[in-house]
């Protein structure tokens, strides 16, 4: 179909030596695109070819947090610093972060209002 391309072996390197190979081999020829960025290419017979997969993994913004799970507390470069584990709206557990302070997207709104609730249930527990 088109021009050649390389192919990146640093992943496929086996545990037994430790030698430093080469980090592209080829250029192969591509024969059709499968996606965005994946293509099948056209190795010579010496080469193990394996199923198509994706070159780059596409990662979306998490987008606004749902609520907050829990935090806890890390000493990082001898300063105590608190981190959150949160849950993003329309996302599955899977993709919960942990999160320091700072970096939450409306941070201040959202640890407000989970040290209410947490303040609330304590009192009912009263």
């Amino acid at each position: 179909m088109g021009p050649g391309v390389s192919v990146y072996t640093q992943l496929q390197q086996s545990q037994g030596t430790k030698e430093k190979g080469d980090s592209f081999v080829g250029p192969f020829t591509i024969i059709k695109l499968i996606g965005k960025n994946a293509v099948e290419d056209k190795f010579p017979s010496r080469k193990k070819t394996t199923n198509p997969s994706d070159i780059v993994e596409v990662e979306c913004s998490p987008g606004p947090v749902k609520k907050n799970i829990k935090a806890r507390k890390s000493r990082l470069n001898g300063k105590d610093q608190r981190q959150h584990l949160v849950r993003f709206k329309h996302q599955t557990a899977d993709k919960d972060k942990c999160l320091k302070e700072d970096a939450i997207p409306d941070g201040s709104l959202h640890l407000r209002r989970s040290r209410a609730s947490r303040s609330t249930e304590k009192s009912h527990q009263l």
